[in-house]
């Protein structure tokens, strides 16, 4: 008996450590996602408006998207603002921060700037805010509006699984963390 009941011991404990990880939400919530019908500001030739990344600076918004777009690929690190790590707070903040737009450097901060808009209103260089977190109250993911084409917003962030990437609205993801958009220029 002493032999065995270290070992049902061992058996119990190990059984115990298996969690099985809740993916089903309380509530069903459901946004639709309409581009605004923007007039074009520039013109730009049907090769340039089907890139998937603009490449005319022309005006303060082109230049910022730009400025983002540049750190493609850079992997993600908490507080991050450089090319060896970069957070979704710090790539807006660096990019807005290099054509001499200051912004705050925390997510739920930036929420607070410019002038909130309806989702059917959002533009290229408009900021998406999300909650991401189970249990978390305030805004902790930000994005930034690199093109609105049809019915579909596509933004750069920093993911914290991917680095920085466009991501659509429309992914059930980010369409269900989805919280506000506001207007910065």
């Amino acid at each position: 008996m002493n032999r065995i009941l270290p070992f049902i011991l061992v058996l119990l404990f190990l059984g115990s450590c298996v969690v099985k990880k809740k993916t089903t939400y309380g509530k069903e919530r459901k946004i639709t996602v309409e581009a605004s019908e923007e007039k074009p500001r520039v013109k730009v030739d049907s090769a340039v408006a089907n890139s998937p990344i603009p490449s005319i600076s022309s005006s303060k918004t082109n230049d910022i998207i730009n400025t983002a777009l540049t750190f493609s690929g850079v992997r993600y690190r908490f507080g991050g603002t450089t090319t060896k790590g970069m957070d979704c707070s710090g790539l807006l903040y660096v990019s807005f921060k290099k054509h001499n737009v200051n912004l705050p450097r925390v997510s739920h901060e930036m929420a607070n700037e410019g002038k909130r808009i309806r989702v059917n209103q959002v533009e290229k260089g408009d900021l998406l805010f999300f909650k991401t977190g189970r249990k978390g109250k305030k805004i902790n993911h930000v994005g930034l509006v690199v093109a609105v084409q049809n019915d579909e917003i596509k933004f750069i962030h920093a993911s914290s699984s991917r680095g920085v990437i466009v991501s659509s609205l429309r992914e059930g993801y980010w369409n269900y963390a989805f919280v506000k958009a506001t207007r910065i220029l």
